[in-house]
């Protein structure tokens, strides 16, 4: 009775210890993993922070208007280019006859 005890015993030991190796291996994966996807996350923010400062830059008025002067030949409206549109059918905005200026 007691050697079967005993092999019991043994049997429940190995596979606990067997389990403490795998629990212990898995462990050691996961925060290698974690340890990894932080220092990506750490390169994504800085990239993030990186293009948002660059966003920021592109966005300035006063690039804004160079590019639309350089690039799509755009310029302030003077009054020399500037037509006017009237409504088809309009009358002209003249008084009507018989009626005081």
């Amino acid at each position: 009775m007691t050697a079967r005890l005993n092999i019991l015993l043994l049997v429940v030991l190995v596979a606990s210890g067997l389990y403490l190796v795998h629990t212990s291996y898995q462990s050691r994966r996961l925060f290698s993993e974690l340890d990894r996807l932080q220092s990506e996350q750490r390169r994504l923010d800085t990239e993030h922070q990186r293009l948002l400062t660059e966003r920021q830059a592109e966005a300035t008025h006063l690039r804004v208007e160079r590019v639309a002067r350089e690039k799509l030949k755009m310029s302030s409206p003077t009054p020399a280019v500037t037509h006017y549109v009237t409504e088809a059918g309009a009358a002209p905005s003249t008084p009507p006859e018989g009626t005081a200026r």
